[in-house]
C-alpha cells in the first residue's frame, strides 16, 4: 500500500514562553512522502520547534503528530528520543570536528561488516562529492563541506525522513546552488522524504514540492512554491516568498490602481518598464543599483517611490522619466 502522507500533525502546539509568544499553536498539515517540504517563515516564526516535534525530540503539549499512520513517541515515551526513520541535521551540524570527515560519516554504520561499511560510506561521499574530504579533518573543512558531511552521516543509515534545520544559513551563494541541486537529488534518487527549514525566499521556492508558511507558530498557508508566489493568501506571505513593493490605497491611487484594500502589493517583475514618456503612468527615475544582470531603479511619482527591475546594465540613467505598466498587482487588508 502506497501512503500518500509521510507525516501528519494534528492540532500540535508546543509552548516556551506565554510574552512574546515562543513555540508553535495548534498546527495542522500533512508532509507527502518523497516530496520536499519546505517551511517557511521569519526568525522566531516556530519552524526549528517544529521540526523537533516531527523528529519526536520534543513533545506537544497537545495534539498529536503520525508517521506513516503511527503516533511519533516523545522523549517521555521512548529512552533515546527521536524516530528512528527521521534524520535531522542541525544548524551546528553536531559534528566531531577534530576527527576526519570519512570517519564522522562511518561510526554511525555497526561494525559487524567492515568491507560493507567502507563501501557505504564511500558511496555516501562520492553522492555528495566530498569522497575527496575523506582524510581531512571537520576543522579543516569550509561551511559548505561541512554541510555535505553532516547530510552524509544522516543519510548513509538509510532514513525515510531528512529533517533540515536553516540547511544554507552557513554557506556562500555557489555552495547554495550545489547544495539545493544535492538535496533534490536525495529526494528524487534516494526516495527520501525530505523537511527542511527557511527564512530565504530564494530556498524555499527553488527546492519545494510543498510549502508550508508560519506566523508566529502558526501555520497560515499551505501549498505549491508557484501557488503561494502567484496567489498568496497574505500580505505576510507575500512579503515572505517575494521582492515586492508594498503600498496603501492611497499610495496606489497615484499610480492609477483604485483599490479599497489597506495594502497594494506589487512585485518587482509586475513592472514593465518603456522609455515612452507619453504613457499613464510616468516615473522620476531617483537611483539606480547594479545587480549583476539587471540593476534595481528607485522609481517616483507624486511622491509615492516603488522599485523596479530593469534587465542589463544600460537602462534608463539617473534623473531621467520613464514610463511604467503594471501588469498586475495583490490586494490585502491590514
Amino acid at each position: 500500500m502506497v501512503i500518500k502522507d509521510a507525516i501528519e500533525l494534528h492540532g500540535v502546539s508546543k509552548t516556551y514562553q506565554i510574552e512574546p509568544f515562543g513555540g508553535v499553536k495548534s498546527v495542522s498539515f500533512s508532509v507527502p512522502t518523497g516530496a520536499v517540504t519546505v517551511i517557511a517563515g521569519e526568525s522566531g516564526s516556530g519552524k526549528s520547534t517544529l521540526l523537533k516535534l516531527i523528529s519526536g525530540l520534543l513533545e506537544p503539549d497537545s495534539g498529536h503528530v503520525l508517521f506513516k499512520g503511527q503516533k511519533v513517541k516523545g522523549p517521555s515515551e521512548k529512552l533515546i528520543p527521536g524516530h528512528e526513520a527521521m534524520k535531522m541535521v542541525a544548524q551546528d551540524f553536531n559534528l566531531d570536528i577534530y576527527a576526519k570527515a570519512y570517519d564522522n560519516i562511518a561510526r554511525v554504520l555497526p561494525n559487524t561488516d567492515l568491507k560493507n561499511k567502507r563501501i557505504r560510506t564511500i558511496d555516501t561521499m562520492e553522492f555528495l562529492k566530498i569522497d575527496h574530504l575523506a582524510g581531512k579533518r571537520v576543522v579543516d573543512l569550509s561551511g559548505g563541506e561541512q554541510q555535505r558531511v553532516a547530510i552524509a552521516r544522516a543519510i548513509i543509515t538509510q532514513p525515510e525522513v531528512l529533517l533540515l534545520d536553516e540547511p544554507f544559513s552557513q554557506i556562500d551563494s555557489v555552495v547554495k546552488t550545489e547544495l539545493r541541486a544535492d538535496i533534490r537529488r536525495m529526494s528524487h534518487f534516494l526516495g527520501i522524504t525530505v523537511v527542511l527549514v527557511s527564512h530565504d525566499p530564494t530556498d524555499a521556492l527553488a527546492l519545494a514540492d510543498h510549502m508550508i508558511i508560519l506566523k508566529n507558530g502558526r501555520n497560515i498557508e499551505t501549498g505549491s512554491a508557484a501557488k503561494l508566489y502567484n496567489f498568496p493568501g497574505s500580505l505576510y506571505t507575500a512579503r515572505l516568498l517575494s521582492d515586492c513593493n508594498v503600498l496603501t490605497s492611497k499610495e496606489a491611487s497615484e499610480l492609477g490602481i483604485k483599490s479599497d484594500y489597506d495594502r497594494v502589493v506589487i512585485y518587482l517583475d509586475w513592472l514593465c518598464l518603456s522609455n515612452n514618456t507619453t504613457g499613464p503612468v510616468s516615473f522620476q527615475v531617483k537611483d539606480k543599483l547594479f545587480k549583476g544582470f539587471y540593476e534595481e531603479l528607485i522609481l517616483e511619482r507624486e511622491g509615492v517611490i516603488v522599485r523596479a527591475r530593469s534587465l542589463g546594465t544600460e537602462g534608463p540613467v539617473k534623473g531621467s522619466q520613464i514610463n511604467v505598466t503594471i501588469l498586475r498587482y495583490l490586494e490585502f487588508e491590514d
